[in-house]
């Protein structure tokens, strides 16, 4: 080994100093845990976010969903074709700007919100809704600060 290696606990490069392992952690955590859940549903994570979207409030544009969801066009586009394809969103050109495409639920969207009520109560497991509230503000308050304007570089 070369080079001059900082003592333990300065070590920039430590897994355990990073900011971004334990939020990679709790994504891949986070998907574990609502895939069974969403699976009879016929939903994937991404898919599930999408409707609690439309199911606050629709039509959205493609533009509109992937500022709420901090997605990018590239992946949301064929995320909603396949959503399309299972019947769950309609996608139509908006006739007051050919260049926007809306997303709306189609009937088996909107009806499957009802099958949908259970998982925010499965996924908190009995964890008090608190601590649950405490969690959530903390982590909109970080992805607020990451998405800020300089946050990037």
């Amino acid at each position: 080994m070369t080079g001059t290696v900082a003592a333990p606990g300065d070590d920039p490069l430590l897994l355990d100093r990073q900011v971004c392992f334990p939020l990679y952690a709790a994504t891949n955590l986070l998907n574990r845990l609502y895939g069974p859940v969403l699976k009879p549903l016929g939903l994937t994570y991404p898919q599930y976010l999408v409707m609690l979207v439309l199911w606050e409030d629709e039509p959205q544009t493609v533009g509109s969903l992937g500022a709420r969801l901090y997605l990018d066009s590239g992946t949301l586009t064929p995320l909603l074709k396949r959503m399309e394809a299972a019947g769950l969103v309609s996608r139509t050109r908006d006739a007051e700007d050919e260049r926007r495409v809306l997303i709306g639920l189609t009937e088996q969207g909107r009806a499957l919100r009802a099958d949908a009520l259970h998982v925010p109560e499965t996924i908190a497991g009995g964890r008090s809704p608190e601590g649950l509230d405490e969690l959530r503000e903390g982590v909109r308050k970080l992805v607020a600060m990451l998405a800020a304007p300089g946050a990037e570089g």
